[in-house]
């Protein structure tokens, strides 16, 4: 009989049963869904009552080309929107910035001013659909420039739901579209916070995302872990800043990864929603019920797709959806079966999108509410998983918080070397992979490249210099420099940064401008390497 390891280190057995549970207190440890410790789900009736959102992540080239995409997937019954940012604009470098050359629009629609957020949410109204805004480095001023498109629009504030990731912690452990140092870029995380939270009660201005770190390489314990730590941090620094936790937690969310074995991924979230419940309540001391909610986007992860056999990904993404809405997702987006290749063609959006459709209204998941509760197996593996996920956060502990190890390096370290062993393990067939490590068969090389690439065109960045400049010769250069220099002057104190951006992007300062103005008080972090 083959031995069964999960990726959180899980040894699984061939058979599970009552005595799995001994010792366990059903009552305290369930309860019933909608109700603490949401173990089985932050809603009495969750897809009975409403479906998960589909939020497919949406946005390559220039605004009016990711306009027409939104209206594309809005018109096949995409509920939400999701959007991706190119790499400069993540990086907060205007187009025409000598670094963003090749890179202008390639990973994500451009940016440059809140002429570009005008005309990318043209017709599409703000206080009718919700949009996330993948955006962390630079989240402060793309969500000033959303909030002014909306002012514009003329949304009443409170019907305004954006969900900015603006979780700086992860990109310091996964991504790297850091900024500012670690200091700094936590003050513009709980800037954000705090004016959303005054302005825009329906708002979510953070989205701690385990997602990124999963990719990165850490392991699914760790994913939730590192998560709720980053969470945590993030509560921590605004409670310290004198909020009521009750005034701002209930719109924390999340965005994890959900890619592994279906029952390893049902138990990570069971067990999530349990540890921060619980970490609300008593360790925060929370009152608000809505508080203690784990609300979280689920969606596949990207490194889950191969590059053999691309058509195999559809049927991945059909696992990854079930194990998504047994997982209790509130919000869920597929990777496309060509992400192994290319920026998604529009036909794979379609198929990502429909795939969820499928799941909800043909698979038979949002028949009934925690459909797997009470099997002596996941039962069994959630409680395992807690005590993973417990001793994960106790290693942070040990690093000297979430914080502290992301400064020194040495949580990266961890996932570097999480990742190195994965690597091993699917080189080694210790993972399987259909078609990459077992079951390959032979095949030519051309087979493997039946997809449709999304090739760089030049046309883009001209497309967008040329606004770029446009946008400057007719703006009020006087508003500019005045905004700009509000901004520097209220960097250097200990006030909220969001009225002065606000203001910057109202006068049409270029993210660049902005993000330099910022630089040029906070200096650039320096990535600590740690081996």
């Amino acid at each position: 009989m083959r031995d069964v390891i999960l990726h959180a280190g899980i040894p699984v057995k061939p058979v599970y049963g009552p005595e799995d549970l001994a010792g366990r207190d059903v009552e305290r440890d369930l309860g019933r869904p909608g109700e603490y410790p949401f173990t089985r789900g932050i809603h009495p009736g969750m897809y009975r009552d409403r479906l998960w959102t589909m939020r497919q992540y949406i946005g390559f080239g220039t605004p009016a080309e990711t306009n027409a995409r939104f209206k594309y997937l809005m018109a096949h019954g995409q509920d939400a929107l999701n959007v991706a940012f190119d790499l400069p604009t993540q990086l907060g470098l205007d187009s025409d910035d000598p670094r963003a050359e090749g890179e202008v629009g390639r990973v994500g629609m451009a940016i440059d001013t809140l002429a570009d957020m005008e005309e990318a949410f043209a017709g599409i109204p703000l206080d009718r659909v919700s949009v996330s805004l993948t955006i962390n480095g630079m989240a402060a001023p793309i969500t000033a420039m959303y909030y002014a498109v909306a002012e514009r629009q003329g949304a009443a504030r409170d019907r305004v739901v954006t969900t900015p990731q603006n979780d700086i912690l992860k990109e310091f452990i996964a991504r790297g579209t850091w900024i500012y140092p670690v200091e700094p870029s936590l003050r513009l995380v709980g800037d954000l916070i705090a004016y959303s939270a005054r302005r825009y009660p329906r708002s979510n201005p953070v989205s701690v995302c385990g997602y990124h770190i999963r990719e990165a390489g850490c392991t699914t314990a760790q994913e939730m872990a590192y998560g709720l730590a980053i969470a945590a941090a993030y509560i921590e620094m605004m409670v310290a800043r004198g909020m009521d936790v009750d005034d701002f937690a209930p719109r924390v969310s999340f965005n994890f990864t959900c890619w592994g074995k279906i029952f390893e991924e049902v138990a990570k979230f069971r067990a999530g929603r349990r540890l921060y419940a619980r970490m609300l309540r008593e360790r925060f001391g929370a009152r608000n019920p809505r508080s203690w909610m784990f609300r979280t986007l689920i969606g596949g992860g990207g490194s889950a797709f191969t590059v053999q056999e691309p058509e195999n990904n559809i049927v991945r993404g059909a696992y990854i959806a079930l194990a998504a809405a047994l997982s209790g997702a509130q919000t869920m987006a597929l990777p496309t079966y060509d992400e192994a290749y290319t920026i998604p063609s529009a036909k794979a959006q379609l198929i990502a999108l429909r795939t969820m459709q499928i799941c909800a209204e043909e698979s038979g998941a949002a028949d009934t509410v925690d459909p797997l509760g009470g099997s002596y197996f996941v039962e069994a593996l959630t409680n395992e998983m807690e005590a993973r996920i417990l001793e994960e956060l106790a290693a942070v502990e040990r690093m000297g918080g979430i914080v502290e190890a992301v400064r020194t390096g040495a949580v990266q370290a961890e996932v570097a070397r999480q990742a190195y062993r994965f690597e091993l393990q699917v080189a080694s067939g210790a993972i399987p992979k259909v078609a990459v490590n077992c079951h390959a068969g032979d095949r030519p090389a051309e087979a493997d490249r039946e997809v449709v690439l999304h090739g760089f065109d030049p046309a883009v960045a001209a497309t967008q210099l040329a606004k770029l400049a446009r946008v400057r010769r007719e703006r009020d250069g006087t508003a500019v420099d005045a905004a700009l220099g509000r901004l520097r002057d209220e960097a250097r104190g200990p006030g909220n940064l969001m009225e002065p951006l606000v203001e910057a992007v109202k006068t049409y300062a270029t993210l660049g401008e902005i993000c330099q103005a910022m630089k040029d008080v906070f200096g650039e972090h320096k990535e600590p390497v740690k081996f």
